[in-house]
């Protein structure tokens, strides 16, 4: 019986210790100073949009009519929950001050993933409805205003169902043209419309490696680039996968073949925002910064790394990694208005004094955030950095 207590003792010696480890571990995670790379000659400012007790994240941003328009999802976490709100609001100073024009919350379903684009002199809202606890999104969904103010309520794209809709862009202001990933992973597609209704499948971007948020952005040329998140691992893998990268294809018109030009192991870009500048072209996605890979518990995409929101230059050699804005912990999914040599970044991200991992991020309020950027300065970072 002494022999028994004394194992007992011993076992509850070793537990409290682990208990003990753990919990400093956690404290470190949650108390540990932001280490982003944020280089001052290309982020010349940044501020909040909306921050406070809610998880807000999912971003876009548009200008329209003078105005800049916000779009942007509320919820406790950033998993799924019924009580999510889409708040869209406009600003007419820069995206400095800002009043809501309208909000959406579809009855007994989690809403997420704003898209904006404007058709037909319209301005088009689209979104992915979701019911998975893990946001796996089943449908798109779109409203539209003539104003601004008064927008019509949410209804399913018709001819796509099961596609999941990124940003729609146009060369001629009559077909438009987006890239949307299929609802159970593992294939993206290209999409066009005359008036962002009614859409049809023009070809196949990718299909493997759970290929899933894929953006395109059109080159002086006419030729169609795309980057594809590839996360390889079966389903959201916490632990992340060591071939998570980021896919760039091309194609020439009328856009029935991609070719691969590159898959980048420097990020995988959840949540990419592509747009031009001087014809070259630039991201701003999420980023898994080299420090957050110390083990096999945190390969790319890991929920146990920490994250960056960042800026990169897309080459046909690979991704070049810029500068990291303000961020940390859960973070990324972008809008961007770009005027004259200035752009302006949307995006959320969890406290910018911290440096949580992903995981903790998701659980813990965030903030919606402006990053200004000098496109000049961007451009000139980049003539010094070499894509990978």
């Amino acid at each position: 019986m002494k022999m028994f207590l004394k194992i007992l003792k011993s076992l509850g010696l070793v537990l409290g210790g682990l208990i003990l480890v753990l919990a400093l571990l956690i404290g470190y995670i949650y108390l540990r100073p932001n280490r982003a790379r944020v280089d001052a000659r290309v982020v010349a400012d940044s501020w909040d949009v909306a921050n406070g007790s809610m998880h807000n994240s999912n971003t876009d941003m548009i200008e329209w009519q003078g105005q800049f328009y916000i779009a942007y999802v509320s919820s406790p976490y950033h998993f799924a929950n019924d009580a999510s709100v889409l708040h869209v609001k406009r600003s007419g100073d820069l995206g400095h001050t800002w009043e809501q024009v309208e909000t959406f919350n579809p009855p007994g379903e989690d809403i997420r993933d704003p898209k904006f684009a404007v058709i037909r002199g319209r301005l088009f809202l689209y979104a992915l409805k979701n019911t998975s606890f893990v946001a796996e999104p089943y449908l798109t969904v779109f409203a539209n205003t003539e104003n601004g103010t008064d927008w019509s309520g949410f209804r399913p794209v018709a001819g796509v169902d099961g596609w999941l809709f990124w940003r729609p862009k146009t060369r001629d202001g009559v077909t438009y043209y987006n890239s949307a990933y299929w609802w159970e992973h593992g294939k993206s597609a290209l999409l066009k419309s005359t008036d962002g209704t009614a859409w049809e499948i023009v070809s196949t971007i990718y299909a493997g490696g759970r290929n899933d948020e894929t953006e395109i952005e059109f080159l002086p040329d006419g030729r169609l680039l795309a980057t594809a998140r590839l996360e390889y691992g079966e389903g959201e893998v916490i632990f992340g996968d060591p071939k998570g990268s980021t896919l760039i294809a091309e194609a020439q018109p009328p856009y029935t073949t991609w070719t691969k030009v590159a898959e980048s192991l420097v990020t995988r870009l959840d949540g990419p925002y592509l747009f031009s500048y001087h014809n070259r072209v630039y991201a701003v996605g999420r980023y898994q910064p080299d420090l957050g890979r110390t083990g096999p518990l945190t390969d790319q995409g890991s929920c146990l790394a920490p994250k960056r929101t960042s800026l990169y230059e897309v080459r046909e050699s690979g991704l070049a990694y810029l500068t990291d804005l303000p961020s940390d912990g859960d973070t990324a999914y972008v809008g961007l208005v770009v005027k004259g040599d200035t752009a302006y970044a949307s995006y959320y991200t969890s406290p910018i004094n911290r440096d949580y991992v992903w995981l903790m991020g998701m659980l813990l309020p965030s903030s919606v955030r402006i990053a200004q950027i000098d496109l000049k300065a961007m451009e000139a970072l980049s003539d010094q950095v070499k894509a990978k």
